[in-house]
């Protein structure tokens, strides 16, 4: 996801999207320490899509 697309969305979105993207992330690690987990980039980018979320939510609280 772009940090453009993220911008757009409301600070209730960006919330929802931040609290999904850490589910998602649990479920690949533990996909990963299982042996099922076929695409390993995935934790990279879902790691990165969960630090633009977390920037732009710690941006638009100190504005």
């Amino acid at each position: 996801m772009k940090a453009m697309e993220i911008r757009e969305l409301g600070n209730k979105e960006l919330l929802e999207k931040e609290r999904d993207l850490k589910e998602e992330l649990f479920n690949l690690r533990f996909q990963k320490a299982t042996g099922q987990l076929g695409n390993t980039a995935m934790i990279g980018k879902t790691k990165k899509d969960l630090a633009r979320v977390m920037t732009i939510l710690r941006e638009s609280r100190q504005s």
